[in-house]
């Protein structure tokens, strides 16, 4: 047990896959969890020794069918695998984490929802306003704000994100601000510190600033963007290149909703079992491209004429012209997700069929 506590000690706040033989196993507290989360037997390693503890385990082919289970319980899964072959070895096999997956970062489909964003975010506190990024590793999209404290509230329930990063030392002011109604995660305060953030960007998109961006005024949505990109690091996920731009949420150019008005209007969630939300009743999409930005479209309306008569000219040639659009839908039907393919290809997690 001595190579699965050192191991733990540097991931203590996730549930520790242990890979032993032809299983993952977890011990201790993590066990406790895992057997409850996923309804599967608890039992005792060394039982009536000193050295007795709780273990839950399953066989390693089952990975995909359990892993999503655990994330979308909201835990943070560490995958510790043998690091070379048992037979190769004499000596106690080296293992390592070879992938942290969080609520807001992964790419297993069974965790995804095909036609919804799956958002990372993180919320900066400053003096005056408060700096939100936004990211969804599956499909690369990058985006950033700031604002004051209502209108970042407005953000996060339109985007409602998977998974939520804040500082330490503003655990308690995000929660009396934004209440408890998503999943956190506590990081170091020097990682918000705005030199860092600003280095760790520009670093990552090989630039010299980031005013080709436009994002460049934004002091704490920069420290905010910045911050998801070095839990990124943390967690692993270091073949990022198909995150190649960051883009500034126009807080001008769409209606914001408060969390009451979404509710209400059941956008897309509703309280009552085996009601049609609004989403369910238009979404007449083809592709999970389409379905995504279906609903960002019905979550950030758009406010000027203009943009909202170009939208309307589109709908009104398609709907008038037939055969290009069965056209277009005949194309769409055989892309797949392109957005998720090329993210998995970026990463190396694409499977042969895919």
């Amino acid at each position: 047990m001595k190579q699965y506590n050192a191991i733990k000690t540097k991931y203590p706040d996730a549930l520790l896959l242990f890979r032993v033989g032809d299983f993952y196993e977890t011990f201790g507290e993590d066990a406790v969890k895992t057997a409850s989360i996923l309804g599967i037997i608890l039992t005792k390693r060394g039982a009536g020794s000193d050295s007795e503890t709780e273990l839950a385990g399953f066989p390693h082919h089952s990975l995909n069918t359990y892993l999503p289970k655990l994330v979308k319980a909201g835990e943070r899964v560490a995958i510790c695998d043998q690091l070379e072959d048992p037979k190769l070895t004499k000596n106690i096999v080296k293992r390592g984490v070879t992938e942290l997956i969080t609520p807001g970062v992964a790419f297993n489909d069974e965790v995804l929802v095909s036609k919804a964003n799956n958002f990372l975010c993180s919320v900066y506190f400053d003096k005056t306003h408060i700096g939100i990024s936004f990211l969804d590793i599956s499909t690369g999209e990058f985006l950033t704000s700031q604002g004051n404290a209502e209108y970042i509230d407005k953000l996060l329930q339109n985007f409602n994100p998977s998974e939520v990063l804040v500082s330490k030392q503003k655990r308690s002011m995000f929660t009396e601000t934004f209440g408890k109604d998503f999943h956190v995660f506590y990081m170091e305060d020097w990682v918000y510190q705005a030199d860092y953030a600003y280095e760790t960007l520009i670093k990552h998109f090989k630039t010299k600033s980031l005013k080709g961006f436009g994002i460049e005024a934004l002091y704490e949505g920069i420290i905010a963007s910045g911050s998801i990109l070095h839990y990124l690091f943390e967690t692993q996920h270091n073949k990022i290149q198909h995150i190649n731009s960051i883009s500034r949420i126009a807080e001008d150019d769409y209606v914001w909703m408060d969390k009451f008005t979404i509710r209400n209007l059941e956008l897309y969630n509703s309280t009552n079992n085996h009601a049609v939300t609004l989403l369910q009743v238009i979404d007449k999409t083809i592709s999970p491209m389409g379905g995504r930005l279906l609903k960002r479209w019905l979550a950030l309306p758009l406010k000027h004429l203009n943009k909202i008569k170009q939208r309307h000219e589109v709908v009104d040639f398609l709907t008038k012209d037939k055969t290009t659009l069965q056209k277009i839908q005949h194309h769409i039907k055989h892309i797949g997700d392109l957005e998720r393919l090329i993210s998995k290809v970026a990463t190396a997690k694409v499977n042969p069929r895919e």
